[in-house]
């Protein structure tokens, strides 16, 4: 199972999701994009190309979509994936803090994988058997003006986990 990840696309209209972003999941399983995608269009856009799921985040207040929701834990062939927008960076903060934020907001029940946005900081840390995914932004890739920024893919085989970050180039993507 392949799995595109977005976060923080910050756009306003149908079309304006870099056609990199758009060719690179051509063909995926599934997107999820964790939160402050500003406009539904962009969630009709990426529904296209398979099953999107999208944790609202704090730039969503008003806008209505039958998919945004404050998290979602999702089955994905046996791996449980968590997804919500604001998570502390685990970089950053003690491995147990980390898992007990896991825990809490996910009711008890700490996910195998959790995908999160907010910070438009790429990055990928496993703390206490948990894989945390932030795939940054495409568009305003470290709270930086509008460029090509990132994404991620999130592979499960044999029920286990593994992401991958790319950079947007103009040629496509490439592997950071």
């Amino acid at each position: 199972m392949r799995i595109g990840l977005i976060s923080d696309s910050h756009l306003t209209k149908r079309g304006l999701l870099w056609p990199q972003v758009l060719e690179a999941f051509a063909g995926v399983d599934a997107i999820l994009h964790a939160g402050d995608v500003w406009a539904p269009a962009v969630i009709d856009e990426l529904s296209e190309l398979a099953p999107v799921h999208v944790a609202r985040g704090n730039g969503d207040l008003g806008v209505e979509h039958a998919t945004l929701e404050e998290r979602c834990l999702l089955d994905c062939d046996g791996v449980a994936v968590g997804m919500l927008h604001e998570f502390p960076s685990p970089g950053r903060r003690p491995a147990d803090f980390i898992l007990e934020q896991a825990a809490k907001r996910f009711s008890g029940r700490t996910p195998d994988v959790i995908v999160y946005g907010h910070t438009h900081i790429e990055e990928i840390h496993a703390v206490g058997g948990v894989l945390f995914v932030n795939p940054g932004s495409p568009t305003l890739p470290h709270n930086k003006s509008l460029r090509l920024g990132t994404i991620g893919f999130l592979n499960i085989h044999g029920g286990a986990p593994q992401a991958e970050l790319y950079q947007l180039v103009e040629t496509g993507i490439a592997p950071l």
